[in-house]
This record gives C-alpha cells, structure tokens and sequence, in this order.
C-alpha cells in the first residue's frame, strides 16, 4: 500500500502525486477518489496537472482525456488506457494499492490480503 496522506490534503475538483512503481495520479471528484496512473500513454505528460472535468482528466499536453473509473480515454489523441489503482480511506488517511495490470473492467481492486494490512475486512 502506498501512503497518500490524509483525506483533508486532497480538496474536491484537486489531485495528488504519489510514486509507486511508476508515479500515480489521485484525484478526489465530489468526494470520491480516483487513482490511475500519472503518465499520459499518449505522450509523457502528467496527468495530475491536467483538467478535472467530472470524473475524466485532460491532459495539459495534447488534450487526451481519461475516464478515471476505468482508465480508457475518452478519445484521440490517447488510443491506450491507463492503469487504475484502488484507494482506501481509512482514519481519514488516503492509501492507494498500485494494481499490477488492469481488470476487464479496466479498474483495480485491492486484494483481500492488502486490506487486512492495513485493517481493512472486506
């Protein structure tokens, strides 16, 4: 699990970076967080610099946008998804559990043995 920080350094409409394998975006929209990664797979662009708009990002490159529940862009330039991460809240503190690979979905989930480390029963 990755530590992000706590529920309060994350405004509604804002995001955080946080390094994992690879750097990771978490965006809270309306009170909900997202995690994908922060790389844009169109060009290397942070995504936690782009433009909140519900819940897809904008690139502040080229324009792509990603949809933050499943990672797939929305439309060109970008033709390949990011990886979503899963994220918990727990104590109002903000830990994201970086996925190996994408689901069918396209979204991560966090493994029971993940969240027992950190007290979560699933």
């Amino acid at each position: 699990m990755i530590f992000v920080g706590e529920l309060s350094d994350i405004p509604v409409g804002e995001s955080v970076r946080v390094q994992g394998t690879v750097a990771i975006a978490v965006f809270n929209v309306d009170g909900e967080l997202f995690a994908i990664d922060d790389t844009c797979t169109h060009q290397d662009a942070s995504l936690s610099d782009g433009w909140l708009e519900g819940c897809a990002v904008e690139c502040p490159l080229h324009a792509a946008c990603f949809d933050l529940r499943t990672g797939h862009p929305t439309g060109p330039p970008a033709k390949k998804a990011v990886r979503t991460h899963g994220v918990v809240v727990e104590d109002g503190l903000v830990y994201v559990g970086e996925s190996e690979s994408a689901n069918a979905a396209g979204s991560a989930e966090l493994s029971d043995s993940v969240l027992a480390r950190i007290g979560v029963t699933a």
